[in-house]
């Protein structure tokens, strides 16, 4: 059996927690930035866990994470 391959996409999207979960950033944080309040920006630099229905899917892909 050949070793899997680990999408590159997703490994520099998603970090593993202590735990084993799934971390990523927060979206809509590129640009059109004027028009959104400082509360949202600073709320949307923190990182967030992953939702339980795409993690399964994640750890597929991320065969070594």
């Amino acid at each position: 059996m050949p070793k899997m391959k680990t999408s590159r996409s997703a490994a520099k999207r998603f970090k593993v927690s202590g735990t084993g979960k799934l971390i990523r950033n927060k979206a809509y944080k590129r640009h059109i930035l004027t028009k959104k309040s400082t509360k949202t920006k600073r709320n949307l630099r923190q990182d967030i866990v992953t939702d339980p229905t795409n993690a399964k899917n994640m750890k597929k892909i991320l065969p070594y994470i």
